[in-house]
């Protein structure tokens, strides 16, 4: 994709559009995505709301923005670092948890959004602008719209290949459990009042994961 092939006028459309959703997520920060207008987000942006419609249709496209974009990078990370199975399952995770840590509110404007729906939204594509400027030097593999099922279902099976997943889950009842795991780990934390979403993560995964049968129960340990 060489550098001539992308206009002046693509890259300033492509700067706008990330503006926006750099804005909202800024926004988001300490509260939820159903309290921010579009004013609020045109404002920090730095851009009218005729601009804002032109590139999502309504509100709630600029989440689904951000799970394009947020999915790429792990996948991305994960392709780089030759994770498979559960390691590339709790990259994906820990990530969530980095996050959640300074986007607050990123997780349950998610999880309100999808609660709606009929269905896990469609990733939409990235113009090659977007791509330049998001994804410098990995222009090729970022503009793959990726699935969060597809990468859920291709861990899943490298985990019950190498025989790291439980005996007895098949493949398509671990990728079920993920999504649960992965969204509704914020729905147990805010019911117990509690923070650590990577520990809810990880307390939650071991129950797919296969254990070796020589690894002591808590029985014997206290014989």
């Amino acid at each position: 994709m060489p550098e001539a092939e992308i206009s002046l006028r693509e890259l300033k459309k492509a700067r706008s559009k990330l503006a926006i959703y750099e804005a909202s997520l800024k926004l988001i920060e300490h509260r939820l995505f159903s309290e921010v207008m579009v004013e609020d987000i045109c404002r920090e942006a730095e851009v009218s709301r005729v601009t804002f419609f032109k590139f999502f249709s309504q509100k709630n496209d600029v989440l689904v923005y951000y799970m394009r974009i947020w999915l790429t990078r792990r996948l991305l990370d994960i392709r780089a670092q030759r994770l498979e199975g559960f390691a590339a399952i709790e990259h994906l995770f820990d990530q969530v948890a980095i996050e959640s840590a300074s986007h607050a509110g990123i997780m349950p404007s998610l999880i309100s959004f999808l609660a709606g729906m009929q269905g896990h939204p469609a990733m939409p594509p990235l113009e090659r602008a977007e791509i330049r400027l998001l994804f410098p030097k990995q222009e090729e593999e970022a503009a793959a719209v990726p699935s969060m099922y597809e990468a859920f279902w291709q861990a899943m099976d490298e985990a019950q290949r190498a025989g790291e997943l439980r005996r007895g889950v098949a493949v398509d009842e671990a990728v079920q459990a993920l999504f649960t795991i992965f969204y509704g780990s914020f729905l147990t934390l805010r019911l117990y009042e509690g923070t650590d979403v990577k520990g809810c993560y990880d307390a939650h995964l071991r129950l797919l994961k296969e254990w070796p049968d020589d690894v002591p129960s808590e029985k014997s340990r206290g014989d």
